[in-house]
């Protein structure tokens, strides 16, 4: 018997609740093996002993993170950034009341296999089959657990956009530009309302909420308690927003619930303008402000975040529901993995990101290597987020359609 086996038949014998938190010690252990910079790991480690030892994200109380950065004012008002300039009348001219855009009158059923949230072959239960009860599809069972994949993924939506909601006022007090300034306030306020709407769909049309995954909320404590502001922009503006629109457009492309499909068109819109502000004000910072130790610690620190997101957002919560007692967390997450719409997920996430972290000069020859080596810099000649607006983007999702997805899951 291997190791991983026999450490999986041990853990086996443990009762559940002992099990949750040897998989939580195993899953901030397994950080230290996967992330190799030693000063990107030196970094993550509170973050992770916060999230998954302590379990803060899970304790159903508020979770108090200790912000420490400068608040930079600028008593001149300088107007001498254009194209942010240029962001915010955008921004302007494109807020929305989701009271008003949305019909929240919608009758919304996950259970509903004509109008489902996700199609059946974004996971294909199929492949369960061998840990324990088939599920047919269609079958109540298979739509039920679709459904509360949804709600998953929907509910990581929701406290992803609680931290950039916090990050980015954090930034708009700490940015050096007016009208950087000036944008940030228009993205507080969008996020603020995607907040307000991903809340209100998940409580009152699924009528469920998941805890936030520990990876995530990793991530999201790291950033909040980094005292640098740029910092902030790289986790935020460009990777967990990179990481979500890529998830956005996807579910866009994939659901048939009406009421959803309308609220991400609004969202993406938004979510493309707030990428381009953070590829606009890194790319000029990374050039004139940092110096060259500095660059290769944010090369190597957006690598190996890039990398435990692929890694690491495994749908644990949905696993803990209904298959910790059927088969083993590696086994679900092989499964996952293999999944045709997690694997979609991936590619959609890293189209968006890596031509980003090129815009900005954070993909010089030394790190070409390390994308390559990772099966990743085929994405780098793709558009960055000052090449494609929130419309185009649309656009392309729609000419992309649901076919490649049922392709990859015969």
């Amino acid at each position: 018997m291997s190791q991983p086996d026999r450490a999986n038949r041990l853990l086996g014998l443990l009762p559940p609740h002992a099990q949750s938190r040897a998989a939580a010690f195993a899953e901030a252990g397994g950080l230290v093996t996967e992330v190799h910079n030693p000063r990107v790991l030196v970094g993550l480690l509170p973050s992770a002993a916060r999230g998954f030892l302590l379990q803060r994200g899970k304790q159903g109380v508020p979770t108090l993170m200790q912000a420490s950065h400068q608040a930079h004012f600028d008593w001149s008002y300088s107007s001498d950034q254009q194209e942010m300039r240029e962001l915010y009348r955008r921004a302007k001219q494109n807020q929305w009341d989701a009271e008003v855009a949305l019909d929240w009158s919608v009758d919304v059923d996950p259970l509903n296999p004509e109008r489902p949230i996700l199609p059946y072959e974004f996971f294909a239960f199929e492949r369960f089959a061998k840990y324990g009860p088939p599920l047919p599809r269609g079958s109540r069972e298979e739509l039920t657990l679709r459904a509360d994949l949804a709600t998953w993924m929907l509910s990581q939506f929701l406290h992803g956009e609680q931290g950039a909601l916090l990050a980015s006022a954090q930034v708009t007090e700490s940015v050096q530009w007016m009208d950087g300034k000036f944008y940030g306030a228009t993205q507080v306020m969008d996020e603020a309302r995607h907040v307000e709407v991903f809340h209100r769909y998940l409580s009152t049309k699924l009528g469920k909420l998941y805890d936030v995954n520990d990876n995530l909320f990793v991530i999201i404590d790291a950033l909040m308690v980094d005292s640098r502001w740029d910092m902030k922009f790289l986790g935020m503006q460009i990777m967990i927003e990179g990481l979500a629109l890529g998830a956005f457009g996807l579910l866009y492309r994939m659901t048939e619930e009406p009421l959803l499909k309308n609220l991400l068109r609004y969202v993406i819109q938004d979510e493309a303008r707030h990428v381009h502000y953070g590829v606009i004000a890194l790319r000029e910072h990374y050039r004139t402000a940092l110096s060259e130790r500095e660059l290769r610690e944010r090369q190597d620190w957006a690598f190996e975040v890039a990398l435990l997101m692929r890694n690491r957002f495994m749908a644990h919560e949905i696993y803990e529901e209904h298959y910790a007692h059927l088969m083993s967390r590696a086994e679900w997450n092989q499964s996952v993995q293999e999944s045709p719409g997690m694997s979609e997920f991936r590619h959609t996430m890293f189209e968006r990101l890596v031509p980003n972290l090129a815009y900005i000069g954070l993909l010089d020859e030394r790190m070409k290597q390390h994308y390559s080596d990772a099966g990743l810099l085929r994405y780098a000649g793709g558009k960055d987020a000052s090449q494609l607006t929130g419309e185009q983007m649309l656009s392309e999702l729609e000419a992309r359609g649901r076919g490649d997805l049922a392709a990859a899951a015969e």
